[in-house]
C-alpha cells in the first residue's frame, strides 16, 4: 500500500523546495511513498525549474505535471497521473506531522478510506488558534483543504473526484460528498499551515469573506457565484 502525494502549485518558488525536503525527511519509511506529484497551473516565478531540479535530488520519484490553472483541475490531473493506492492532497504551504505516512496507511488498513488531519496555523493570533482548535471536532463544517486530505484512489474514482466547476470551495464540496456516505475520519495529529493569506489580507477581513462564501454556499449559491464573490473580494 503506497501513497501518491499531490501538491497543486501556482508560483510557489519560495515554498516548494522546503516542503518537498520536509515530506521526504518526515516519513516513517520512504517505502510508503510511491511518488510526489507537483501539479503546476502555469507558474512564472521559476517554480517549474525548481521542481525539475528536485526530481534529480531524491530517490523518491518527484514529478512535475502541467495542468490547466484551477485547484480542482490541478488536483484531478494529479490524481489521474497517480500510481499509488492512496492519494494525499496537500497545499504547498502546509506541513503534515512527522510519520504522516504511517498515520494515513494505518487508517486505510482500519477501513477508513478517506479523511484528514487536524490543523494549526503558524500564528499566535487568538482567532487563528481558535480556528485550529475547531478542527478536532468531527463536523464537516470544521473541515478545509489546509488540513490536507487523503483518499484511496478507488474511492476517489468512485465519487468522480473534485468537481471542477468549483474554482473555490472544491475541498469542502469533496468533504460534503464523503460525509454523505459516512466515509471520513479526522486523524488526531496536526498539519501546520501558513497564515500568509491572513497576514496579507488581514485576519478579520479574510475571515469575513470566507464566512460569506460558506453562507452563500449553504444558501444555494452556484460555484460560479462563489468564484465571482471570491475574485471580487479576496483575490
Amino acid at each position: 500500500m503506497k501513497i501518491s502525494i499531490i501538491i497543486p502549485i501556482l508560483n510557489e518558488a519560495d515554498n516548494i523546495s522546503h516542503l518537498t525536503s520536509y515530506l521526504i525527511k518526515s516519513t516513517l519509511s520512504l517505502e510508503n511513498i510511491k511518488e510526489i506529484l507537483i501539479v503546476d497551473g502555469g507558474s512564472v516565478d521559476g517554480s517549474q525549474e525548481i521542481v525539475k531540479t528536485l526530481a534529480k535530488e531524491y530517490s523518491v520519484s518527484v514529478k512535475l505535471i502541467a495542468s490547466e490553472k484551477g485547484r480542482a483541475k490541478q488536483l484531478n490531473t494529479g490524481a489521474t497521473n497517480a500510481t499509488g493506492d492512496i492519494l494525499y492532497f496537500l497545499h504547498a504551504d502546509s506541513f503534515p506531522p512527522q510519520y504522516y505516512d504511517r498515520d494515513i496507511i494505518q487508517e486505510v488498513k482500519k477501513g477508513n478510506l478517506a479523511g484528514c488531519f487536524r490543523m494549526k496555523f503558524d500564528s499566535d493570533h487568538w482567532w487563528l488558534r481558535f480556528l485550529g482548535w475547531l478542527t478536532q471536532f468531527e463536523s464537516k463544517r470544521c473541515r478545509g483543504g489546509d488540513q490536507s486530505q487523503f483518499i484511496t484512489k478507488s474511492l476517489f474514482i468512485e465519487i468522480d473526484g473534485y468537481d471542477e466547476s468549483y474554482i473555490v470551495y472544491e475541498d469542502n464540496d469533496l468533504v460534503d460528498r464523503l460525509f454523505a456516505i459516512n466515509e471520513f475520519v479526522i486523524i488526531p495529529r496536526y498539519v501546520i499551515t501558513s497564515a500568509r493569506r491572513y497576514n496579507e489580507i488581514g485576519v478579520w477581513r479574510l475571515q469575513y469573506h470566507f464566512f460569506n462564501i460558506h453562507m452563500r454556499r449553504w444558501m444555494g449559491a452556484s460555484s460560479q457565484d462563489l468564484y465571482r464573490y471570491y475574485k471580487e473580494k479576496v483575490v
